[in-house]
């Protein structure tokens, strides 16, 4: 019985994609996930989340990465859909790697219906859809992880050429990055989500 979980990472900042991640494996093999110590990838650290990155793939049968650019997730709140769009990328994950049981972490309040979405458009397997999903499934945890890294990374190439923080509203220097952008080139780079509130007032009142 082949078993994914799928989470995602980035979904609050206001700079950088969304990254959907999802891992798929025997279920016979999960066990293996618990015992080197995968867990809800916001209690692990940065070093920790790569060291455990590649002790994963080497366990896993299957995992796939989808980004959602700032312009999608721009695209998709101007309509109020962000949830319907996280959805379609899970079940595209989720159909990449054709499992017979899924575990997802519900971004929506009602988690049966962003389950019942993920499965009308994956058509593959059963979906299982809950609230903090990354500490209750070692799958999920897993697929966490995947995900946190391969935003951190994206993030890491922005680094290279912008003193950005990192990429969440509640960050200073975030903010301040931004904020400076507007002012000498009136307008945000293009890996800046224009649709988030914070980003909203400060290119009103810059």
């Amino acid at each position: 019985m082949l078993v994914c979980g799928v989470d995602d990472a980035g979904r609050g900042s206001v700079i950088g994609p969304l990254v959907i991640a999802g891992i798929s494996i025997e279920k016979n093999k999960i066990k293996y996930l618990s015992e080197i110590g995968v867990r809800d990838s916001k209690q692990l650290t940065p070093a920790s989340r790569q060291r455990m990155y590649k002790k994963i793939l080497s366990i896993v049968d299957g995992y796939h990465v989808a980004k959602i650019s700032p312009k999608i997730i721009d695209q998709s709140v101007a309509t109020n859909d962000l949830n319907q769009l996280e959805a379609r990328y899970m079940a595209k994950v989720i159909a990449k790697l054709k499992p017979d049981l899924s575990y997802v972490d519900s971004c929506d309040v009602i988690p049966k219906r962003f389950g019942m979405r993920i499965s009308e458009m994956a058509q593959s397997g059963k979906i299982h859809s809950s609230h903090h999903a990354d500490r209750k499934y070692p799958v999920v945890s897993a697929a966490s992880i995947i995900a946190k890294v391969n935003r951190d990374r994206e993030i890491e190439k922005l680094r290279k050429k912008h003193n950005l923080g990192s990429g969440y509203p509640s960050d200073a220097k975030t903010m301040n990055f931004i904020k400076s952008w507007v002012q000498q080139k009136s307008g945000v780079p293009k890996f800046v989500r224009t649709s988030w509130k914070p980003v909203k007032l400060l290119m009103r009142t810059v």
